[in-house]
């Protein structure tokens, strides 16, 4: 965890996470975030990965990876949980 960050709870990070990907160029509809987990300095962001009936990505997979890393890359730079 970076002493420069903001602490905050997961409610909000998610709002905000969700905010920004349906805010986004690339957002798909569905896609959103639905948990969050501190990885030493680096926010981990969770939600529907669009998997086919076998189970494996799709086009949407990797859009819905590419958005979370996104967020990671911007949030984490900001905040860090504290729930």
């Amino acid at each position: 965890m970076n002493s420069n960050t903001q602490p905050i709870q997961r409610a909000a990070l998610l709002a905000e996470a969700n905010q920004m990907i349906v805010q986004h160029q690339n957002y798909l509809p569905g896609m959103q975030a639905n948990d969050v987990e501190q990885k030493g300095a680096v926010l981990v962001f969770r939600g529907e990965l669009f998997l086919d009936a076998n189970g494996l990505p799709t086009q949407k997979t990797t859009a819905v990876f590419n958005m979370f890393k996104h967020l990671a890359h911007q949030l984490s730079e900001k905040y860090h949980l504290i729930d």
